[in-house]
């Protein structure tokens, strides 16, 4: 991968950033390396197609090297992007499956990553054949005379049987909608292998990562392996630096003077560039002296943590609530679910009052112990999975941060409500500045907490309603227009959550057996267009854990039967915009599809 870069060496490139969270961690990753070589790029957001082919037009006449991160891989890129012969195109897309004429392009096309065993990526010789030999074979056919020979007539047949092979494996392959592993990740290995790592390049990773296990994209276990291969990485550079921070070099020292007790009182305090700080006192001769030091380390440790969500910044009670895992375990919300929550904080020993006020504000034995009561009790109420080692972070001055926090804030910030009519390009930036550690992560995390509260309010009115409906194959719901939620959900990531949230909780309050084996089937007004057009969003059945979506194809195919006006634009398949005139026929399609 850095032979493929070297292209871009003096060039300005282009790079093209998908609006998701671990495509913004690549970027920033990226442009560090390219700030730290003086390489000249342009960088800008794409959320839909449009967006791609509009970029890609504009810059085209003044780079060679394009980079499409998390967007892209699916499609025909030469084609799709009319793209002349000195464009060279670097693919660093999670996005699975790759479209196979961006696997086998000889030299414009090349893919970053490695690709996996398990995808079952068709031969060459099964999905691509010469065809210019095939139309001389049939010329000189016509040219022998009117007569069809037998050769040909073979020919033919087995041009026709190789033509249905090759269709078959083409749908078998894209049949299913997956992501493979974080850009992010392979992004900081690049820097590693540049001898360009930092602990803030990492961290990006380490985000990246917490965001794809928020989003369900992937398998628990593939997730495991990826947080300890980065956990090595942590190791690491904290040895690193912590060798660095014995050495003696500070970049101030500072003098105060105490009120003497007893003797005289020295207070000497050594800060350099770093994150921790120690204080160490000593007594020499009658006087008291005071140390502190500050490291030039940055501390990022890998331990077990609740995984509640923004629970440093909520209180125990509200964060369980809004949670999905301990929200449809207990089934909160329910009067039943809710005794059933106060008799497991009661069981751990949790006072009421610490449990309702901010988790900053609790007993500091019950913060530290909170990790090791829930685990305890985690097999007799369901919550399996609820502890589990976690990447945290601790800056100079501020709270210790969990990854999860940071993925929770930039999601948010990317997309926010309707009602604050931000456009796409500023949410990206607010998202990107976020995961900088300034000001904008205590608004992020301030939005990311307004936002479970809307999935959490609509996922109750699905419920309280009966509005989750069985179509047969598939159950189906419906974000009415009008609804003062409706503003809170209207981003492809915020919807998948509602969908998965509410399908949980379906499933966890239905006594129907099926039900696990169903997917859900999400619309919700689409807040540019409220009146005409909607978001629908497929989820695959909670049964399934190989997290593989079959809906994109399934929305291709009923939007083709039935000509429905739909926008298939999102690089996520399965989600599209559709005309909500055609809604009622466009289900029909699909019933009949999935039946």
């Amino acid at each position: 991968m850095v032979r493929s870069f070297s292209f871009t060496i003096e060039k300005r490139v282009l790079v093209l950033v998908h609006s998701d969270l671990d495509a913004i961690c690549s970027g920033k990753i990226l442009q560090s390396l390219f700030r730290a070589d003086h390489i000249l790029y342009t960088l800008c957001p794409v959320l839909t197609l449009a967006d791609l082919q509009s970029a890609v037009e504009s810059h085209k006449e003044q780079i060679s090297s394009i980079i499409l991160i998390n967007c892209g891989g699916t499609l025909d890129l030469v084609e799709f992007l009319g793209l002349p012969p000195h464009i060279k195109v670097f693919l660093a897309d999670t996005h699975r499956p790759l479209h196979v004429c961006n696997i086998y392009s000889e030299d414009q096309i090349r893919i970053l990553s490695q690709l996996e065993d398990d995808e079952e990526v068709p031969a060459f010789a099964d999905v691509f054949r010469d065809e210019e030999s095939s139309d001389s074979e049939d010329e000189d056919g016509e040219e022998s005379g009117n007569r069809i020979s037998e050769a040909r007539l073979e020919r033919r047949r087995e041009r026709r049987l190789w033509e249905q092979k090759r269709n078959k494996l083409l749908f078998d392959y894209s049949q299913f909608s997956y992501f493979a592993g974080s850009s992010a990740t392979l992004m900081f290995e690049l820097a590693w292998k540049l001898s360009k790592d930092t602990c803030d390049l990492l961290w990006l990773a380490i985000v990246a990562l917490s965001s794809e296990r928020l989003c369900s994209v992937r398998e628990q276990h593939r997730l495991t392996l990826s947080a300890a291969n980065l956990n090595t990485h942590v190791a690491r550079l904290n040895h690193a630096l912590n060798t660095d921070a014995s050495e003696p070099a500070p970049d101030h020292i500072t003098f105060q003077k105490e009120k003497s007790v007893r003797g005289c009182s020295l207070s000497l305090a050594v800060v350099s560039s770093s994150d921790n700080i120690t204080f160490q006192k000593e007594s020499v001769r009658g006087c008291s002296l005071s140390l502190a030091v500050v490291s030039s380390s940055d501390n990022i440790t890998f331990q077990k943590d609740v995984q509640l969500s923004l629970y440093r910044h909520w209180s125990v009670m509200e964060s369980m609530k809004h949670t999905l895992h301990t929200s449809t375990a207990l089934k909160l919300w329910t009067h039943k679910g809710e005794k059933k929550m106060l008799e497991l904080l009661a069981e751990l020993g949790l006072p009421l009052t610490e449990c309702r006020q901010l988790f900053c504000g609790m007993d500091v034995h019950l913060r530290s112990e909170l990790p090791s009561l829930l685990e305890g009790k985690a097999d007799k109420y369901g919550l399996d999975g609820l502890v589990i080692p976690s990447f945290s972070r601790t800056h100079v001055f501020h709270s210790r941060c969990s990854a999860s926090d940071y993925a929770h804030a930039a999601l948010a910030l990317l997309e926010p409500p309707s009602t604050e009519g931000l456009s796409k390009t500023q949410a990206f930036l607010d998202a990107s500045d976020c995961l900088s550690g300034s000001s904008l992560l205590g608004k992020g995390i301030k939005s990311a907490k307004k936002q479970l509260e809307a999935v959490y309010s609509q996922m109750q009115t699905f419920l309280d309603m009966n509005q989750v409906i069985s179509a047969g194959p598939f159950l189906y719901s419906t974000v009415l227009q009008g609804s003062p939620l409706s503003s809170f959900l209207s981003g492809p990531h915020v919807l998948g959550t509602l969908g998965r949230f509410t399908l949980a909780a379906h499933v966890n309050a239905s006594r129907n057996k099926k039900a696990r084996s169903l997917p859900l089937v999400l619309t919700t007004p689409d807040c540019a267009r409220p009146d005409d057009w909607c978001l629908v969003c497929g989820v695959p059945p909670l049964a399934d854990h190989s997290h593989r979506n079959f809906f994109g194809k399934a929305f291709e195919q009923a939007v083709s039967k039935t000509q429905s006006r739909a926008e298939l634009q999102f690089f996520d398949s399965h989600v599209i915009c559709l005309h909500v005139e055609d809604r009622s026929k466009f289900f029909d399609a699909l019933i009949s599809l999935l039946s």
